[in-house]
């Protein structure tokens, strides 16, 4: 390797910055940061802490460079990229479409699901945070948060039996990197799923890999976030 191109990798690797969240409370954050490392895309990892109290002077740091005045954002070079689903697609136009299905309508499904948790996924099991799968001790499900997550597992079996897996869309794909928080949350508390195996073996799969590991080793070493919604059912 000549040291010019020695000098310019570095400086692309430099000039990439991911100013991601508190592990164990940043979901969102957690879903661009794992694009952007299946898609292995070079960056630095600025990690905001978005705790109270001292979350509002540090986010209002970043609203100097980002409009919202949230994580994550990513900066390449002079540009902000202040949006989770849009890092997602631009670490898959990094790695060369890899990210997404080439066929156009097995893309749109996979866009579709994207699209689905981006906007909260109709509101399901709003008081089961992120946050809450790392509480030592976690409260057991309502009836209604089964229902509904029975109703996301449902979607997931019907994609994956009609595509044939092993991922959603057949590769994995942006839509199975984004459900990884959710998959965390539900799981952690404990739903019956046994009437949805193509589910519960996706959600195994997604749990092993390496990226998502890396990230919730760090996220358990850390002092659980207690939020004052999490009642006991």
């Amino acid at each position: 390797m000549s040291l010019h191109y020695a000098a310019v990798r570095l400086e692309e690797m430099v000039s990439r910055i991911l100013y991601s969240g508190t592990r164990n409370a940043s979901s969102w954050a957690f879903r661009a940061w794992l694009a952007l490392r299946e898609a292995q895309v070079d960056f630095e990892e600025h990690i905001v802490d978005i705790r109270v109290p001292q979350r509002f002077e540090n986010l209002a740091r970043i609203q100097a460079f980002s409009p919202p005045g949230a994580v994550p954002v990513l900066v390449d070079g002079d540009h902000a990229i202040f949006d989770s689903l849009a890092i997602m697609e631009y670490a898959n136009d990094r790695s060369g479409g890899r990210l997404l299905p080439s066929d156009p309508v097995i893309r749109a499904i996979a866009r579709s699901l994207l699209a689905w948790q981006h906007s909260g996924l109709s509101g399901l099991c709003a008081r089961l945070s992120f946050e809450s799968a790392f509480y030592p001790e976690r409260r057991a499900m309502t009836e209604d948060e089964q229902a509904q997550t029975e109703r996301i597992a449902a979607a997931w079996e019907s994609t994956l039996k009609r595509g044939g897996g092993p991922w959603l869309t057949g590769d994995l794909s942006l839509a199975d990197l984004a459900f990884v928080p959710t998959v965390i949350r539900l799981l952690a508390h404990g739903p019956d799923l046994s009437a949805y195996p193509l589910s519960e073996q996706w959600a195994s799969r997604l749990l092993q890999r390496p990226s998502v590991n890396e990230w919730m080793q760090q996220a358990r070493d850390l002092p659980p976030v207690y939020l004052d919604d999490y009642q006991p059912a």
